[in-house]
Formats: C-alpha cells, structure tokens, sequence
C-alpha cells in the first residue's frame, strides 16, 4: 500500500510514496542507534553548533520548506514561511538553553539527598 499526500485545495495528488520493507525499516532503526550513539558523545556546545547551523539552514531555505506545507496542508503561503521560521528560532532556543535546562537538579528534601537528571534512553 503507498501513502498519499493530496492537497486540500485541488484535491489533487501531490506524490505518492511506497510503504517501506521490514528490511528498510530495520535499516533505519540499525540507522538512528548509530546516529543516536554519535550524538549522545558530542559536548553540549557541539550539539548547540549543530542545531543553531540547522535553524540558519531553514532561515535560508524557508521558502522552499514551506511549499510542502502549503501544498499537503492547505496553509496560506505566508503562514506556512512563518512556521518555518518559529521553528527555526525554536531550535535556535534549544540550542542555546539545552545545557541549561539538561543539568542536574540538585532537590531539598526534608531527609536524605535527591537529583533530578535528564538521562536519554535511545532510539525507542
């Protein structure tokens, strides 16, 4: 079975895409573990470098991501430039306050001791 996309304007097909194999969808799942096992080893900084260089990649092709969602979701042309831009200053945000919000949480309890830490699980 392939997938449709259709745009809500026209009712016309947009393109249409092949369902994956068991075997792709394994390739990529094998895929994200060795990407995941990569990015888990980079420093903060390297991370913050590699999504702040993603938000200026969509500040700079924020027309041509946005035709996608004008075509597949009816957005108005202007609308959908400026949810590519949100999402780029999104990023943007991450990046800089990633480590920040990451960082262990020394907590105060009445008895004993408590941290609050973000711990990644994976690919899941």
């Amino acid at each position: 079975m392939s997938y449709q996309s259709i745009n809500p304007y026209n009712g016309e097909l947009v393109e249409s895409f092949v369902e994956h194999t068991d075997q792709q969808l394994d390739t990529s799942i094998a895929t994200a573990a060795v990407c995941y096992d990569a990015w888990r080893k980079l420093s903060f900084a390297e991370r913050a470098g590699i999504v702040s260089k993603a938000a200026g990649i969509m500040r700079e092709r924020a027309e041509e991501l946005a035709r996608p969602m004008t075509l597949e979701m009816g957005k108005l042309f202007a609308e959908s430039v400026g949810e590519v831009m949100l999402s780029a200053d999104i990023l943007d945000y991450y990046a800089t306050h990633a480590e920040r919000f990451l960082a262990p949480e020394q907590l105060t309890p009445s008895s004993g001791e408590a941290v609050v830490e973000s711990a990644p699980l994976g690919r899941r």
